[in-house]
């Protein structure tokens, strides 16, 4: 990137989409908003916007039109899913496409899911700590031997 992209894009007004796969289940669509308060309280994007690809409310091109309505000039949807596959290499972009056609000048760019990231062993290394902690608090188990 050189100096001439940086104050280019520090001129634009950016939205952000997080987009989940969407779910039947309202409490697994309601941790997408919990997700959502937690990226803004740490990212400096003026506009943050949840998207659910499919099975629920807002859909992408719905987040899209909000972000463009609050002033978006450009549009990172970010695909909320742990390893690339057909929905954030294919369907994803396709829908930010179709998305961005009903606006004219408000170009776009979809990022890689979450991944192979450092910080997702940190992560994982919580999670078991928790369950063995939990583990640890509840009463004896029998393992599959003894069973």
């Amino acid at each position: 990137m050189n100096d001439r992209d940086a104050v280019t894009r520090a001129s634009v007004t950016i939205g952000v989409i997080v987009v989940d796969h969407g779910s039947r289940r309202t409490e697994s669509n309601a941790m997408l908003l919990e997700v959502i308060e937690m990226f803004r309280a740490h990212a400096e994007f003026p506009i943050i916007e949840p998207a659910h690809m499919e099975l629920a409310e807002p859909s992408l091109a719905t987040a899209f039109d909000r972000c463009v309505a609050q002033g978006a000039r450009l549009i990172v949807v970010h695909p909320y899913f742990l390893l690339p596959g057909n929905h954030s290499t294919q369907d994803i972009p396709r829908l930010a496409a179709e998305s961005a056609q009903r606006h004219p000048g408000v170009k776009y760019v979809v990022t890689e899911p979450l991944g192979v990231h450092p910080l997702m062993a940190q992560v994982m290394r919580e999670r078991v700590a928790h369950s063995l902690a939990e583990l640890d608090a509840s009463p004896p188990f029998a393992s599959h031997a003894e069973s």
